[in-house]
């Protein structure tokens, strides 16, 4: 358990900093410090746990790395647990009593909607900041080697894909300077 929550902790971040862009955009705005900084952490504490489960999954091996559905449909039911989590938090550390959205139906749905723009950035920050993470975890931690071998062997790929492309591309040049069209007239 240990182990996964080690590898938790780019995807626990990331969602955190949901938290640091609402406390942010909240001061932009001028609400009251105060709001601010409880929309922040309403917003930061159960983003960094659906992150940071997200990153204990794919440690897990139940989410694979690399492919955009599991994070997708992950992302669909999180991203409105959290908001929907968000919206009881400020309720009670700004008013002082938990608030529900109005139409809570209505409200999970369309933070479903817009999950999915979610899960893509979180998809790529992830993509982005895990294998360093990893890199610097993974010799006392079996899972995160795993899960890192799986990155290195991404990279290792992409790599070969690239040069590959550019051999070919090198290659196809050579060959057009070889052969001329006919341009008229004789032979």
């Amino acid at each position: 358990m240990r182990d996964l929550g080690r590898i938790a902790v780019p995807g626990a971040g990331i969602g955190a900093s949901a938290g640091l862009a609402a406390l942010g955009l909240a001061l932009i705005v001028g609400q009251p410090f105060g709001w601010a900084v409880a929309t922040g952490v309403a917003l930061g504490l159960p983003m960094a746990l659906v992150g940071g489960g997200f990153g204990a999954l794919l440690g897990a091996g139940i989410i694979t790395p690399g492919v955009f559905a599991p994070a997708g449909l992950y992302w669909f039911v999180g991203f409105p647990l959290a908001r929907l989590v968000h919206e009881v938090l400020a309720g009670l550390l700004i008013a002082g009593r938990p608030a529900l959205p109005p139409d809570v139906l209505g409200f999970l749905a369309y933070q479903a909607m817009i999950s999915l723009g979610f899960a893509i950035g979180f998809s790529w920050l992830h993509e982005r900041f895990a294998p360093g993470w990893l890199r610097r975890i993974r010799r006392d931690n079996e899972p995160a080697d795993r899960l890192y071998a799986f990155y290195l062997r991404h990279a290792e790929a992409q790599w070969q894909a690239r040069e590959n492309r550019r051999r070919n591309r090198g290659a196809g040049q050579g060959l057009g300077r070889l052969i001329r069209p006919r341009t008229g007239g004789r032979a």
